[in-house]
């Protein structure tokens, strides 16, 4: 935590990046959302940052994360399931599928909020060729709902932690 002290400016940095690459195509399958939730409590605790402040930040990276994968399932089209990286995630692939073509545009919603398959369901509606111009509505929406979520498991953190000491 040496560097993060000395260069605190640059730690609210790291919370659309962690937004990001936890939410991206495909990294996000490896990636946790713990390590958003920790870098937002490390950074909270220690005042660097305002919370509602990191919330909107991660808002914009998971969102601009959906966004590259709504346009990679677009571009790919039907070859996306060709491609050796999808098959060996199959398993994941084939409930982001049936989500979205069980919910349509509330799997946007939906899967926002289950990390399994969170980096998926963006590729998943690029795929079914879900109209743009409705796709950035909701994906704000559930990025802004998914982000209130956030300050909520921050926040009780927190509290958590100073009634406990």
């Amino acid at each position: 935590m040496g560097w993060l002290e000395r260069h605190q400016e640059y730690a609210i940095l790291f919370v659309p990046l962690f937004a990001f690459l936890e939410t991206c195509f495909v990294v996000g399958i490896f990636v946790s959302s713990l390590f958003l939730v920790i870098a937002c409590s490390i950074i909270y605790a220690n005042g660097w940052a305002e919370l509602w402040l990191m919330c909107l930040l991660a808002m914009l990276g998971s969102s601009l994360a959906d966004h590259l994968g709504f346009y990679i399932g677009r571009g790919l089209g039907p070859g996306f399931h060709h491609l050796r990286l999808v098959e060996r995630n199959r398993k994941k692939i084939d409930k982001a599928e049936a989500l979205v073509r069980r919910f349509g545009p509330g799997a946007i919603f939906i899967g926002r909020f289950i990390p399994a398959i969170r980096s998926l369901v963006p590729a998943m509606m690029g795929l079914t060729g879900f109209a743009r111009t409705r796709y950035t509505p909701l994906d704000l929406s559930a990025c802004g709902l998914w982000a209130c979520g956030l300050y909520a498991i921050v926040l009780g953190a927190h509290e958590l932690f100073l009634a406990q000491s």
